[in-house]
């Protein structure tokens, strides 16, 4: 096993910027997770890592050991494609076998290996077998297994979960991080898709068009994101974001206006006429018929945390346990949120609705760069 250390690593390709100024360390033992739109560079900074890509400038550091001329085969890194990349014509046993006979493991060892991967996947059955005669998730584990025979000191991992259907994802997800657990092995994994960074990271690294804009373990990051995109990004229903504007001593959001507390605006110091975007994710937007709410809603002043929002329905997503609801602010375009209910709730579009907001959960972005200007 061993750390990851990169150091100002950037990737051109002509006059075109991969990944620019990528820093970070992955201590021994622990599972990070590059995650980011498509495009962002995340499988890039895999690649050069592995060896596969050559960095522009830069360092690459495996076992505090500097790499950047040492070849793929000799840094002792195992990496999982995609794909799979299993050999066709030879069967698992071989396939796991592969690493190590190039390696000149005798064979009595590469057996006593074989079995052993085998058993802790649960694939020990399937051993005489060829790929083709293997189910997708079937053929996933033995492209992990060939990489857990050679025992690396790191494992990189590039969206090995993308081609299963969503239960055998899940199930598989599951599986891996548990073969973590057991092997410690220190693991690099890229994603797209921002579930599996979030059950499965010690520490999430967030890229967006070739920066990172984030690092931190997944709760945090989701909690106390640094900007918009990373806010927006992280969670399933994305946040909310809302258009805000200062005047007249007051936040403004559509045609009515909202009292903050004064915390807020000690920490945003507004200037008249300046624009925030406010966030919110929909866990904290509750549903609420209450006659003293929608008396409130005559008032021209809101108290935010009682009397947010009427919105009108616009599309209603069954999704078995909850129901979610995408609506809008009547009279304005820009201004769509969406937010979850109980599946008991009767809701059609059209229907005319009034949600209150947490108050203690939002979170105020600059409407320029999207960097968080609160909490």
């Amino acid at each position: 096993m061993a750390n990851v250390r990169l150091e100002n690593i950037t990737r051109r390709y002509n006059t075109t910027i991969a990944i620019e100024e990528i820093n970070f360390e992955v201590p021994d033992g622990e599972f990070w997770v590059l995650v980011g739109p498509s495009g962002c560079g995340k499988s890039t900074v895999l690649r050069t890592i592995s060896g596969l890509e050559t960095a522009t400038s830069g360092n690459v550091y495996i076992d505090n050991l500097l790499v950047n001329e040492i070849p793929p085969r000799k840094r002792d890194v195992a990496m999982v494609f995609q794909n799979y990349a299993l050999y066709p014509h030879l069967s698992v046993a071989e396939n796991l076998a592969f690493g190590l006979k190039m390696r000149g493991v005798d064979a009595t060892k590469t057996q006593e290996i074989i079995q052993k991967v085998a058993q802790s996947l649960s694939i020990e059955h399937l051993l005489n077998r060829k790929p083709k005669q293997l189910s997708g998730g079937q053929q996933q584990r033995v492209a992990l297994g060939r990489a857990i025979a050679r025992e690396p000191k790191v494992f990189l991992l590039d969206e090995p979960l993308s081609n299963l259907d969503a239960q055998l994802r899940d199930d598989t997800r599951a599986e891996l991080k548990q073969l973590h657990q057991r092997l410690g092995i220190t693991t690099i994994y890229v994603t797209h898709d921002q579930v599996e960074a979030m059950t499965l990271a010690d520490k999430i690294v967030i890229l967006h068009q070739g920066k990172i804009q984030q690092i931190g373990d997944p709760q945090s990051v989701y909690s106390r994101p640094k900007n918009r995109m990373v806010a927006t990004f992280l969670g399933n229903p994305p946040m909310n974001i809302l258009p805000i504007t200062y005047g007249n001593s007051l936040f403004w959001i559509a045609n009515k206006s909202l009292t903050f507390p004064s915390a807020i605006r000690e920490k945003l110091q507004p200037q008249e006429g300046q624009k925030f975007d406010l966030g919110i994710r929909p866990e904290h937007i509750q549903l609420t018929t209450s006659p003293e709410i929608v008396d409130d809603l005559q008032q021209d002043v809101w108290a935010f945390e009682q009397v947010p929002l009427d919105v009108e329905v616009s599309v209603v997503e069954p999704l078995g346990r909850e129901t979610l609801v995408r609506a809008y602010i009547p009279q304005t375009d820009q201004y769509s949120i969406q937010f979850q209910v109980p599946i008991q709730h009767r809701i059609h579009p059209s229907d005319r609705l009034t949600v209150k907001l947490d108050l203690n959960q939002i979170l105020i972005f600059d409407s320029t760069t999207g960097q968080t200007l609160y909490p």
